[in-house]
């Protein structure tokens, strides 16, 4: 399997947030493309999971190496975060998000990560996985009048950090968009990643 690989780190404006000014941040950017022998499809489910893998930064010496053929990974060196998302996302700037990376076919594939402060140490300070995947869910990452339904929520356990995974649908008389959320705190910091795609596909 043949797999390339290039680096581009670079200095981006992180959008206000709540009052937080903007400050510069360096993102490290890895992308891997399989030579075209070797691409093959990934269904939208496995897609959303791959996605939805956000951890806090750690050492990362063999990013590129980890990287799965058909995904880049994005590393915030200095909002301490990284995700995967597909070949072919493009960046797009939306207020409120620290990045957004979207589908340029289907506007309803994308993934996001806002960061937020937060004098909690811990996701599970914010109350029990139920409790904040209902609240998460219907009142912060969806529309007023949507019709949310929780499809599962996992906590998981990463070298000393809980997360909350949710999945759910959100549903209004146009589509139905499947969602994937993973939340997490970290130094003073609310991290929420979310990506999801039309119920459809």
């Amino acid at each position: 399997m043949a797999l390339k690989t290039s680096f581009s780190p670079r200095q981006v404006t992180s959008r206000p947030f709540n009052g937080i000014a903007p400050r510069p941040t360096y993102r490290k950017i890895v992308r891997c493309q399989a030579s075209a022998s070797t691409t093959g499809t990934i269904g939208r489910r496995e897609l959303l999971q791959a996605v939805s893998a956000a951890t806090l930064l750690t050492a990362t010496p063999a990013l590129a190496a980890k990287t799965p053929k058909g995904f880049n990974a994005v590393e915030d060196l200095q909002d301490a975060y990284k995700f995967l998302y597909p070949f072919g996302w493009q960046e797009v700037a939306v207020q409120g998000a620290d990045v957004v990376y979207k589908d340029i076919v289907e506007p309803l594939e994308n993934v996001s990560v806002t960061i937020t402060a937060t004098d909690k140490k811990d996701i599970t300070e914010f109350g029990d996985l139920q409790t904040v995947a209902e609240t998460l869910a219907k009142d912060v990452l969806t529309a007023p009048g949507t019709d949310v339904k929780i499809v599962n929520a996992n906590q998981r356990e990463l070298k000393g950090h809980n997360y909350y995974e949710i999945e759910f649908t959100a549903a209004n008389p146009r589509f139905t968009r499947h969602q994937l959320a993973v939340v997490v705190c970290n130094n003073g910091t609310f991290y929420t990643l979310t990506t999801g795609s039309n119920e459809r596909r």
